[in-house]
């Protein structure tokens, strides 16, 4: 069994955990982050992708609406090319409540959040495709922002100041009296045991907090809140649009690039296991979110996927779609548990993972002595060339541009080139990860696109079969995954639409190469 040693160890990869490894690692302190799967495999990549001014907060929770209009600002100064400034409208149509209409605009004012009242008129100019039911809309200054980048961008300028990262190690307990003398590891592709002993040991694992912390027998009333989204082939509009009304289920369409992200609902679920989106979720999205943009209704949807909230309980009962538990976030410190170096951070969201860093570095410095202060609000998040094929619509510019050294199309529907899974594979290298179709895949837009991998899937891992990354039978396997990870998407909005498409990544993945039989009869799968 191996041993490492950290000053702190941060567990969790999302947006707040790789917040935390460069907040300290700019205030000098280096870290050791680790995460059970990969950057951003949690919430922090499974959400809308949504800068929230704090308008949609401005009813329910005033405090995060206060807080979200305050991040936004600082991330779109400290992180611009990780975000869209799209703008945004809230819009109201017909049938829905005038009450709640008219006290809006008072309501963003009292949380000091930009809002302009704009006629129909106005607003249709803007947005040609919204609803010619719409009654009322006011402009915000909502943005949409790239969750990968963001998280990735922010590890990598960890690293560059001294921290570390493993991806694919999961704590699986904890060696401790007053405090947490080690922590126990386990890699879960070779099932190797790792020791890591750190002065101060961070709790940044979103919806699995409560798992974590019961490691060291502390308890966290955590509520876990499913939110499925969808993805339509086109984007829909050049703004963020949400519905005009207190926060519910299915109000909100985000740009991204060239589609659009669609949701989202709030169920509670009672586990961690099979959160999966439900064609029940998805035709709801559609048909709420079609009330503000009709030709929804006769747009193909690319996409379902879910994510988990993690919500902090405060001991009371929760309504099923847990709306009413605020959005903020807890910064624990368990001393008051007899624990002196650990801390849990949960909650929040991907706007405030900034602020919810901080918060944490501060408490981490108070009790390690470091007077450094937090330099986050002010210093920019470091663009990497590895990373920048994350951004939806970038390749497409680059390729009509200059087509010079960038090698074949691998990827049509995206038009990602060789160069760039090039790129990206030296650069998994180099950190010890293996280039596999999920890595390169959340690095960049293979996958994406209307075909879901039928057909770049084989062409990358033949890439890189050529390029020396992979050998044997090793394809077989990540073509096999990767094809089953974007079917659990498809699954739930198959359509008239999209279900000749379907039928031809069945024939061309089962029929033609018989992948699932290669797979299983080489017992390739876990």
């Amino acid at each position: 069994m191996s041993e490492i040693t950290a000053k702190v160890l941060i567990i969790g990869g999302g947006a707040t955990g790789t917040a935390i490894a460069r907040d300290l690692s700019l205030r000098g302190i280096s870290c050791l982050l680790v995460e059970q799967k990969d950057i951003n495999s949690g919430a922090s990549g499974a959400n809308h992708g949504l800068l929230h001014s704090g308008a949609r907060y401005v009813y329910s929770d005033l405090s995060a609406a206060v807080e979200c209009k305050q991040e936004s600002l600082i991330l779109k100064q400290i992180a611009p090319h990780c975000i869209e400034n799209t703008g945004g409208l809230f819009v109201a149509v017909e049938g829905d409540d005038e009450r709640y209409i008219a006290e809006f605009p008072a309501l963003c004012s009292k949380a000091k959040i930009s809002v302009k009242a704009l006629s129909v008129a106005e607003a249709r100019h803007l947005e040609p495709a919204l609803s010619a039911k719409t009654i009322a809309a006011f402009q915000v200054e909502d943005a949409a922002i790239d969750p990968f980048m963001l998280s990735l961008e922010m590890m990598e300028d960890a690293c560059r100041l001294g921290s570390r990262y493993l991806s694919y190690h999961k704590v699986i307990g904890f060696r401790k009296a007053k405090q947490i003398d080690q922590v126990v590891l386990a890699d879960i592709n070779t099932k190797q045991e790792i020791k890591v002993s750190a002065e101060l040991v961070i709790n940044a694992s979103g919806a699995w907090a409560g798992e974590v912390a019961a490691l060291a027998g502390i308890g966290l009333d955590m509520i876990y809140s499913k939110g499925s989204l969808i993805i339509t082939q086109n984007r829909l509009a050049t703004r963020v649009i949400n519905r005009l009304r207190t926060p519910a289920d299915a109000d909100i369409i985000v740009p991204g690039g060239t589609v659009s992200v669609l949701g989202t609902t709030s169920i509670l679920a009672e586990n961690l296991d099979n959160i999966r989106p439900t064609t029940i979720e998805t035709d709801y999205i559609v048909d709420e979110c079609a009330a503000m943009i009709p030709i929804l209704q006769s747009t193909r949807i690319i996409r379902a996927y879910a994510g988990v909230r993690p919500l902090v309980g405060v001991g009371e009962e929760t309504d099923e779609d847990s709306r009413s538990v605020s959005r903020g976030f807890a910064l624990i410190d368990h001393e008051a548990d007899g624990i002196e170096n650990f801390i849990t951070i949960t909650g929040g969201k991907l706007t405030t993972c900034r602020l919810m860093a901080e918060k944490t570095a501060d408490l981490v410095c108070r009790k390690l002595g470091v007077k450094e202060k937090c330099g986050t609000r002010k210093v920019k998040i470091g663009s990497s060339t590895a990373n920048k094929w994350t951004e939806p619509g970038l390749a497409p510019s680059i390729w009509i541009k200059s087509r010079e050294g960038m090698g074949g199309i691998l990827c049509e529907c995206e038009m990602v080139p060789a160069s760039s899974v090039a790129n990206i594979a030296d650069s998994l290298r180099a950190q010890g990860l293996i280039p596999d179709l999920k890595a390169i895949g959340l690095r960049s837009r293979i996958g994406k696109g209307p075909c879901q991998g039928a057909f770049c899937s084989v062409r990358v891992a033949s890439f890189l079969y050529d390029k020396g990354y992979l050998e044997n039978d090793s394809g077989l396997k990540i073509i096999h995954d990767f094809i089953e990870n974007r079917w659990r998407g498809i699954r739930p909005v198959i359509s008239a639409i999209s279900a000749e498409q379907v039928e031809m990544m069945e024939s061309l993945h089962c029929n033609l190469f018989g992948l699932e039989l290669a797979v299983k009869d080489d017992e390739i799968l876990d």
